[in-house]
This record gives C-alpha cells, structure tokens and sequence, in this order.
C-alpha cells in the first residue's frame, strides 16, 4: 500500500506502507522529518498532520483519547490527525498526509 506524504518543504513523497502499521511508523522509517516524540502512544501531539480532504471520510472517526492530544497540538484544524492513530490498511491505500508545523 502507498502513503503520500508532504514535507516540510512542500515535497511530496510516496512511501510503502506496511499492513497494520501507523502512517507515523511509515513516515518515520521512510527517513522524513517528524518528531514522534512518544513513538506512537497517543501521548504527545508531534506526530500531527493534516489528511486531504478527500480522505476525511473514508478513514475511521478519531478516539476521544486522540482529540484530547490535538487540543494541545499547535495549528490544528478540522483535517488534524495524529498519524500514529491513522494505520495502512487496504481501505487507506493512496492515503494522502500532510506533516503539520510543530511535527518536525
């Protein structure tokens, strides 16, 4: 499954997804710039970024436990996820991501 992720920088960049793993572990082992600070324990918001809108609906609904970590998160906004929440499953092939401000 691919994952595109945008840089920093603007640069988009296909990654490889594994079945199962987060898009942040994607992101992380694909060598981009991202904080990741709790390794994907839902306990930091420095995995942010923002799906394209017309990802929103076709991937599942965020936990409370997650909207919680964005409340403190910098520059959210209604396409904000914690990409250690968002998994490469076959629904999410072609996964479209954003890496927010304050991520890297």
């Amino acid at each position: 499954m691919k994952i595109l992720v945008t840089d920093k920088d603007g640069q988009e960049h296909t990654l490889e997804g594994t079945k199962d793993w987060s898009v942040m572990e994607v992101i992380r082992d694909g060598g981009l710039e991202m904080l990741a600070q709790c390794g994907g324990s839902c306990a930091c918001a420095t995995c942010h970024v923002y799906v394209d809108e017309a990802w929103i609906s076709k991937i599942p609904e965020p936990t409370e436990e997650e909207i919680g970590m964005l409340d403190g998160a910098f520059n959210v906004n209604d396409q904000s996820r914690l990409s250690c929440q968002l998994f490469c499953t076959d629904e999410a092939d072609g996964l479209k991501v954003t890496i927010a401000p304050g991520s890297y």
